[in-house]
């Protein structure tokens, strides 16, 4: 659990699977700076956190969500959004996060993903079908 714990807190762990996150105050009401490729960036605001088991904090409008419970031989690591508004810029977010946890593991198997472009843009496209069909219902 504390190898997981520390790849979503340590900036240096951070850094495998999400170059653009950066942690600057972990604690409730710190905050994590994310700067895209575009140079611009905007704090983050750790909404919750209770060590080894939860980090919360804002995503733009939404937030996303890190869960950690023990398991037999390790820990399960759940990931959670919650949408304010599902817009354009939704379907890529969720293919980012998707690719960001199949990093995630196989950093923690001592592996890495050929090309995370190519798995963002299967994922992508995949996430726009799904939206597109709830937006219709």
């Amino acid at each position: 659990m504390q190898e997981i714990w520390a790849v979503l807190t340590e900036n240096e762990k951070l850094a495998e699977w999400f170059t653009e996150l950066q942690i600057e105050e972990l604690r409730e009401g710190g905050m994590i700076k994310f700067q895209p490729h575009d140079d611009t960036f905007g704090p983050l605001e750790i909404i919750e956190l209770k060590a080894q088991s939860v980090l919360e904090y804002t995503w733009g409008e939404d937030r996303v969500r890190f869960e950690l419970y023990p398991e037999e031989g390790g820990c399960r690591l759940i990931l959670i959004q919650k949408i304010h508004k599902i817009s354009s810029h939704t379907p890529k977010d969720l293919a980012g996060w998707h690719v960001c946890l199949e990093v995630i593991g196989l950093l923690l198997d001592g592996k890495r993903l050929d090309s995370r472009e190519d798995e963002w843009e299967k994922w992508y496209q995949k996430y726009s079908e799904l939206l597109e069909q709830f937006r219709k219902q």
